[in-house]
């Protein structure tokens, strides 16, 4: 289908902090290229993003920093906005979703829903921490994750393996305000009904199987498992207001209030805001990462197909994750590159990072950045391909030509072969930019940086200028054409040497994709301005710099880590705590569960009897050593399904401020199996 118009809208990021590389390589950097594409072919397009603002990690960063949630907000929109523009990222709009046309925006899309009786209100048992006094937010929550065993996922998704999950799942819950285990208390709340909408929603969903597969695939797996009512309505005092009767004390959650920020965003930006939301003929892309999947792909359109005047995601090309050096990106250990700090060391290099991260995008599975890699990218790539080419054809043309484009006379064979392939480059970066494919796609703008370097390489210019002047006026014309056609193409995926190149071409700045079809940009007698190297070479002392940089940050959050000591819990009673029934066991047999990186099942002998336990000590204890083992057993704890296995009670362990686990056994060899722990 052909469309008049795109909106095209890349993942509001939290205001908790600044811009990092994997968030570029997750949505902004392949959504920006995208919309640049469009603008190249004369599409009219709009580039929607904005500040998500009333996230729990705004409420959690106020309270570590001991400011107000607003203060937070203000400090990292501005952070994150001047960082983006830095960047190029060149939204028509980086809205925020504290602005007062999204607070009334918000409320009436959800208005609109309730008066249509699109919500179920359900009284249900929510998380409350008796010490803080208030219910936790799914954010406010952590504990181990029920699928992989990560012991800090979160109440509402666990980050290292990237599960949805509901706070309820959680094993060992504990409040992260107080550090308590939080206790169950009743509250009203407001469901969108995801479970009576799968149809429909699936409907949806299978009409896109040219989605990305990694898009398609998670999406079928939530449909599979069977969709669940979700509470569209939190119990905090920061966000958006429920706007009825009876829900004071509540705000939208922060999913139902995001993606709505980009309707408000648009309609800041633009009295015809509806053309770009409720046009038909309008073409709607999310750029996302993955762990947004399923807002953008179900739930978001499961609320846009409730209100029923909206267009739905024509495409929601999500990436995978971008790890730094081998480990994951983690901004609480500081472990990132960060985008203002990038901008400061590296004056005038934005597209080095932008090539960089493009060619290296994880389009179809996680993929690594080193600083070893960027520089051979620098290096090997863009000086010596792309930036050599263009030197070397600037450089002669000024001292052959005085800068003027030579005439080119008659074609060779070769030189007609040239012009063929030069026109189908468009064609080519353009099928693979259509198709989300933008790895792909910068490695066309390249081969045709290479066709040039071998063209003139093949030709030898400054040889054949003692011998056939006129021939050299042909190959020196030719260049500059693969030169003006390049300046066109990159500009999507390198704008700032697209313009430093134009300049120096001194190009006309009007000029659009089609116009990369062409063979006669620079007309004969044309004058080029004066050249200068497009890239250069990045010192061996510069990276080295920047790894130490990161080794001093690990070394840093390692000593902090160190100094924290976990405050002592709160005060319990002895009947408490003789309700505990603890055994010294003895481990039996022992196996990893999986596809988990951190579960083992045991076999222990409590004594009583022989009972299975799934237990997260993988990271620390391999199953063949530990058989034998004497272990301290919780055996009166209420089992628990974990993997698809019942574990029935728990290992004590002790864990030291550096997350490493001991068994807590007898210090006597040989204590019976059964002995009570008093």
């Amino acid at each position: 289908m052909t469309f008049k118009r795109h909106t095209v809208t890349a993942a509001l990021p939290y205001a908790n902090g600044p811009v990092h590389i994997g968030h570029l390589a997750g949505c902004y950097l392949p959504a920006d290229i995208y919309v640049r594409y469009l603008r190249s072919k004369g599409e009219d397009v709009k580039f929607i993003c904005g500040s998500d603002e009333h996230g729990v990690p705004i409420t959690i960063k106020a309270k570590k920093e001991g400011v107000t949630p607003q203060q937070v907000v203000d400090k990292y929109h501005k952070i994150m906005g001047d960082a983006f523009e830095g960047f190029g990222i060149s939204f028509d709009i980086f809205s925020r979703t504290s602005s007062k046309t999204h607070h009334e925006t918000a409320s009436d899309f959800f208005k609109t829903l309730y008066d249509k009786g699109v919500f179920k209100e359900e009284v249900t048992e929510q998380y409350f921490d008796e010490k803080a006094n208030q219910f936790l937010a799914d954010r406010y929550i952590v504990g181990t994750c029920p699928k992989c065993g990560n012991d800090n996922a979160y109440g509402d998704q666990c980050e290292k393996c990237g599960s949805t999950l509901n706070a309820t799942d959680l094993i060992n819950p504990k409040s992260t305000l107080s550090g308590e285990k939080p206790i169950m208390k009743s509250t009203k709340n407001w469901f969108l009904p995801l479970d009576t909408m799968q149809p429909q929603i699936e409907a949806y969903i299978d009409s896109h199987k040219e989605w990305k597969s990694n898009v398609f695939g998670q999406c079928k797996s939530w449909l599979n498992a069977g969709l669940q009512p979700r509470a569209m309505t939190r119990d905090l005092d920061w966000g958006v207001k429920v706007p009825i009767e009876g829900a004071d004390g509540k705000v939208l959650y922060v999913w139902f209030d995001a993606p709505i920020g980009y309707i408000s965003a648009t309609k800041d930006l633009t009295p015809d805001w509806e053309l770009y939301w409720k046009d038909k003929e309008t073409k709607l892309v999310h750029f996302i990462g993955k762990d947004n999947i399923v807002f953008h792909c179900i739930i978001f359109p499961a609320m846009l197909m409730a209100e029923g005047s909206y267009i739905l995601p024509e495409n929601v090309p999500a990436n995978e994750f971008l790890n730094l050096e081998g480990d994951k990106i983690s901004t609480s250990r500081n472990w990132a590159v960060w985008l203002h700090e990038y901008l400061l060391e590296f004056k005038d290099k934005q597209d080095v990072l932008r090539y960089t991260l493009c060619a290296n995008a994880p389009e179809t599975k996680d993929n690594d950045f080193t600083w070893k890699d960027f520089q051979a990218k620098n290096n090997n790539e863009l000086v010596a391909i792309l930036g050599n080419f263009v030197n070397r054809t600037l450089v002669l043309t000024h001292k052959y030509y005085e800068g003027k484009v030579p005439v080119a006379s008659e074609y060779t064979k070769n030189d007609i072969l040239l012009l063929e392939e030069i026109s189908k480059f468009p064609a080519k970066i353009s099928a693979s930019i259509e198709q989300y494919r933008f790895r792909e796609a910068l490695s066309e703008l390249m081969n045709l940086a290479r066709l040039g370097n071998k063209y003139l390489a093949d030709n030898e210019p400054w040889i054949l200028i003692k011998t056939d002047a006129k021939r050299v006026q042909t190959i020196m014309n030719l260049s500059l054409q693969i030169a003006a056609n390049l300046t066109v193409l990159m500009e999507p995926f390198l704008p700032f040497t697209a313009a430093k190149l134009g300049s120096m071409l001194n190009l006309n700045t009007d000029l659009r994709w089609k116009d990369a079809t062409r063979t006669d940009l620079l007309l004969a007698g044309h004058q080029i301005n004066t050249s200068s190297l497009l890239f250069d070479k990045v010192e061996d002392e510069t990276i080295v710099a920047q790894v130490q940089k990161l080794a001093d940050s690990k070394k840093m959050n390692e000593l902090e880590k160190q100094s924290e000591i976990e405050p002592a819990k709160a005060e319990t009673s002895f009947e408490d705590f003789s309700k505990m029934d603890i055994r010294v066991g003895t481990i039996l047999e022992a196996e990893r569960v999986p596809k988990t990186d951190k579960l083992l099942k045991l076999l222990i002998d409590t004594g009583i009897d022989k009972r299975t336990v799934v237990s997260g000590i993988a990271g620390s204890y391999k199953p063949e050593d530990i058989i034998g083992q004497q272990v301290s057993i919780l055996v009166n704890l209420a089992p628990r399904k974990i993997k698809g296995i019942e574990s029935q009670g728990m290992i004590l362990m002790a864990e030291n401020n550096k997350g490493e686990l001991s068994f807590v056994e007898p210090s006597k060899p040989n204590m019976n199996n059964g002995a009570v722990i008093k």
